[in-house]
Order: structure tokens, then C-alpha cells, then sequence
């Protein structure tokens, strides 16, 4: 299962267009892991997206790993439960940035994963998101992120973003106190 995304290239100092590989080890996954493709595109972020397992595919898993910086991706997300292997053993195949999501598909609800993807040894970096939904997000945040170091243009529309977080806190916050004004 492979799909790609983005309209506006997120580009290195070289011009070449950087991508986001998004991994993950089912299908069923794809719900959560969605919340990172759709944060990947509103930045306009070209991604891939991939069902692969380092459990059930692990030579296709370390090949992907090993060929992602040809291809040209910057970052990867992976998303996995369980057990969830799958960040380390992506991380232990690339040098690129791995970001990993635990997925709560365990009667664990995630907590399983999140423990395997904080525990990875001295070596293999991982950088490990909250469980489920809102990590898939922030993982296409961090990608962004650090994209963004080397795109200008990108940190402006991140730092845009960010500004428009701020005005609806405080838009909420101003609703809130005219309502306690109103039944006072």
C-alpha cells in the first residue's frame, strides 16, 4: 500500500524536494496513522505511505530504511503496537530522523507500545509521540518541524500555524468570559 501526498515541495539546500516516508505495521493502523499524513499536507509536505512489519517483513522494512535518503525523505514517522518494533528496527537502518507513534492495538491500549518505543538502547534514537491520534498528529508536527530547519518557507507557515493556535485559545477564552459577564 503505497500513497503519496502534497502539492508544495519542502525543499533541502540542495533544491531537491524533501519527503515523508509514513510506516506502519497494518493496515489497520491507517485511521491513526492518517492524522500525521493530513498535518503532512496541510504544510503542503509530500509523504508515502507504507503497511510494512519488522516482524512479518523485516528484510522489505530494513531495505525501505536503508533506501529512504535516496529516494528523498528528510523524516520518518512509523506507527506501531504491541510489541513495536518497528521504529528501532527502522531507526537501526538509517540515519534520517525516526519518529514513532504508539498505537493502541493491544488489550494494553497502547501503553505496551509506548514503553517498547521509549526503551530503545544508547545508539538507535527514536523520538517517541503520545499514543494514538493526537501523537500521529504532533509526528506530522515534529516532521515539519524539522523540515522546517532547512526551509524558510516552511517555518513561516508553521510559525503561521502556531499564531492561529494562539488567537483561538484566546478567542475561547474571550467567549468564555462574555458568557460569565452575560449571567452575572
Amino acid at each position: 500500500m503505497a500513497r503519496r501526498s502534497g502539492s508544495k515541495a519542502t525543499r533541502s539546500s540542495d533544491r531537491r524536494p524533501l519527503k515523508v516516508w509514513v510506516a506502519m505495521g497494518s493496515d489497520s493502523d491507517l485511521p491513526i496513522m492518517e492524522e500525521a499524513v493530513k498535518v503532512l499536507n496541510e504544510f503542503g509536505i509530500p509523504c508515502e505511505v507504507d503497511v510494512t512489519s519488522a516482524h512479518r517483513t523485516p528484510e522489505a522494512t530494513a531495505r525501505y530504511a536503508r533506501t529512504a535518503e535516496q529516494r528523498g525523505f528528510g523524516v520518518i514517522i512509523v506507527g506501531a503496537g504491541h510489541a513495536a518494533h518497528l521504529g528501532g528496527a527502522v531507526a537501526a537502518n538509517t540515519t534520517l530522523p525516526v519518529i514513532a507513534v504508539p498505537l493502541p492495538s493491544s488489550s494494553l491500549q497502547g501503553l505496551d507500545a509506548l514503553l517498547s518505543t521509549v526503551q530503545m538502547p544508547g545508539g538507535v534514537p527514536v523520538a517517541c509521540m503520545a499514543i494514538g491520534k493526537s501523537g500521529a498528529m504532533n509526528a506530522g508536527l515534529f516532521a515539519a518541524q524539522i523540515l522546517a530547519t532547512r526551509d524558510p518557507e516552511l517555518r513561516r507557515r508553521l510559525q503561521r500555524h502556531k499564531a492561529s493556535m494562539a488567537d483561538k485559545v484566546l478567542e475561547k477564552n474571550r467567549t468564555l468570559k462574555n458568557a460569565a459577564a452575560d449571567r452575572a
